[in-house]
């Protein structure tokens, strides 16, 4: 489909194309910017942007410690009692309940045993996509709720309480950790909904690109 985009003779006055996605569209856009196989030869910009996804795939066996995460989102749903690591300071540790929670680092939540499309590139490769190549998640500052397929495995669990949480970590962690300059944008007063989060004045900008940027 970017081929196609891409393509002068289809296409001759393209000049930047976003993937964007929701949830589920969300959790695909996250893999598919560190994974896929087009970008750079492509000859058109790509930009990508990640909205309220359940997961994401770590890079190393690291998770987000409570210190990630800012008081301020830190809100779980009632009753939760999420399993984030909290020895220590760093904001990420290793897992603690790795041994109980063995498919915590297997693909989609980490690099090992990637299938079919994604197993194509190197661990290394990937990691290298995935810094240099842009994206922004886009996160709902109300979506704290386990609703909507909300991902409650031990794998995302780890990763934080809630769709929001886990975002704002995940953003941390990319940059501060492996060199990436992603963007991260709160939109006020949307949960886990695709409408408002694509229809916001925050995000009307990263779906739809001037031809100054």
């Amino acid at each position: 489909m970017l081929r196609r985009l891409a393509r002068r003779d289809v296409f001759p006055n393209v000049r930047a194309i976003v993937v964007a996605g929701h949830s589920a569209g969300g959790q695909f856009v996250s893999r598919y910017q560190m994974a896929n196989h087009v970008h750079e030869p492509l000859g058109v910009p790509v930009t990508y942007v990640i909205s309220n996804p359940s997961s994401y795939a770590y890079l190393d066996q690291l998770r987000p410690s409570a210190s990630a995460i800012p008081l301020t989102i830190a809100a779980s749903a009632p009753g939760f009692s999420p399993p984030i690591a909290a020895n220590g300071p760093a904001p990420f540790v290793e897992f603690a309940d790795r041994r109980n929670c063995s498919t915590y680092d297997k693909w989609p939540y980490g690099l090992q045993d990637r299938p079919g499309y994604a197993g194509r590139t190197g661990d290394d490769q990937l990691k290298k996509q995935l810094a240099e190549r842009p994206a922004t998640y886009l996160l709902g500052a109300l979506d704290i709720l386990p609703l909507f397929s909300f991902d409650g495995s031990c794998p995302a669990m780890a990763q934080g309480p809630t769709r929001l949480a886990r975002g704002v970590a995940y953003a941390k962690y990319v940059n501060e950790r492996y060199g990436a300059r992603h963007a991260m944008v709160i939109v006020p007063a949307c949960g886990h909904n695709a409408r408002c989060m694509f229809t916001d004045n925050a995000a009307l900008p990263l779906l739809f690109l001037s031809d100054e940027r």
